[in-house]
């Protein structure tokens, strides 16, 4: 069921997939993000890449009352501080759908599946 907005103009519907394509591309701008990781399937132990075309993938977005929880599956590059890059994320995102967009994050979880030297 798509978010709605209501203004003086009129109302605006947002679908569950334009957040997540707006989260999934807000943290694909972060340092230290390889890419963003399939939420449902690890093949061998290894988590699975996905291009910028299926950054929704990566990304879960639940309501509860009017408030958004956005889950981000991430694999960051290795030699970076994995804390930072993950707080990195959860700043951005936020900021993103909520100074942005005007929507209402209450919480930004990260799960990190993989480490991957960046190339």
């Amino acid at each position: 069921m798509p978010l709605q907005l209501s203004t003086e103009l009129g109302s605006i519907h947002i679908t569950d997939n334009c957040i997540a394509v707006i989260a999934g591309s807000a943290a694909m701008d972060c340092y230290g993000l390889v890419g963003m990781a399939s939420r449902k399937q690890l093949k061998d132990g290894i988590a699975e890449l996905l291009g910028r075309d299926n950054l929704t993938r990566g990304v879960e977005v639940r309501r509860e009352s009017e408030k958004l929880h956005i889950d981000l599956h991430i694999i960051v590059s290795y030699g970076t501080k994995i804390s930072e890059v993950a707080h990195n994320i959860q700043s951005k995102v936020k900021y993103v759908l909520n100074d942005v967009i005007g929507l209402q994050v209450e919480q930004v979880h990260i799960f990190v599946q993989d480490v991957r030297v960046s190339k």
